[in-house]
């Protein structure tokens, strides 16, 4: 019994073929029901987004490469993140989630599995335990010697505290699913308008995701395409895309994971731009084999 929406396992190739070395820079993925338990009050679980299931997906999408990112129904135990990561190889790196409770020792056999980002999530829904200020500067200062990147998920809060904190970190930031950005205002959303301030400090990334889910305006998402376009114009080297596969607390219905890739296509109708975006772009943050 799932109380959200299943994502679409017939995966459809795009209408414009990717480019070969192309990235899904965020899919989450479960291991085995009693090998790798979730927590008791998780707020998703989707034992069918398996190692292998993910990999059908991309192969049909002609995606290469991807970063496993640590679902919060696990937590911060890391294992079956760290199971697929060897299942996968070097195409496949992993951001997780640390915090003080993550001891140096835990945290350098995460970076020897491929671990290569620490994630701090505020989104309500999700349930899990809000990142303490201090602690999220204190991981921030753990985990930037490694090369590693921060992401931040800031659905449905104001992000400006929350940024303000990182102001003189140096590593790469990520602002997952285009920024809490409150679609109803368009691109006069104020949030839009810090989210794009922080890409002209030079170390900040946007990653486009979820635009059509979150779109107000319905199929085809243009309320989606006009920020996308807007951040892409302002940081063409600091964009990233994603499928957010398998599509955690979504209400349905969930579209096509090729219907995602043509989204993107009409965020950047240019295949040199749309390359630097798969491609080029993730190479420069992740820094795969």
């Amino acid at each position: 019994m799932f109380d959200y929406a299943l994502y679409d396992p017939d995966t459809r190739a795009p209408a414009a073929a990717v480019p070969p070395g192309s990235c899904d820079s965020q899919v989450h993925i479960f291991g085995a029901r009693q090998r790798f338990p979730v927590k008791p009050d998780a707020a998703y679980v989707v034992y069918q987004a398996t190692v292998e299931a993910m990999l059908d997906m991309h192969r049909a999408l002609g995606i290469d490469r991807g970063v496993i990112v640590q679902s919060t129904a696990y937590g911060n135990d890391h294992a079956a993140m760290v199971d697929a990561l060897h299942r996968t190889g070097p195409n496949y790196l992993g951001c997780g989630v640390v915090n003080d409770s993550t001891s140096d020792d835990q945290l350098a056999e995460l970076h020897a599995a491929g671990m290569r980002g620490a994630r701090f999530n505020y989104h309500p829904k999700l349930k899990n335990r809000m990142p303490d200020p201090e602690e999220v500067t204190r991981t921030a200062q753990r985990v930037a010697p490694l090369g590693w990147h921060l992401k931040l998920h800031l659905n449905s809060v104001d992000p400006k505290p929350i940024t303000d904190l990182l102001a003189d970190v140096e590593a790469p930031i990520i602002i997952d699913h285009m920024g809490p950005l409150q679609y109803e205002y368009g691109l006069d959303d104020p949030n839009f308008a810090h989210v794009q301030e922080l890409l002209g400090r030079g170390n900040w990334w946007v990653m486009l995701s979820n635009g059509d889910r979150r779109s107000v305006a319905g199929y085809p998402w243009d309320d989606a395409a006009a920020y996308a376009r807007e951040y892409i114009a302002t940081a063409p080297d600091r964009v990233l895309w994603a499928t957010d596969w398998p599509h955690p607390l979504h209400s349905g219905p969930v579209p096509n994971d090729g219907e995602l890739l043509d989204l993107l296509e009409r965020y950047a109708p240019d295949p040199a731009v749309r390359k630097r975006i798969l491609v080029d772009n993730p190479q420069a943050i992740f820094q795969f084999a």
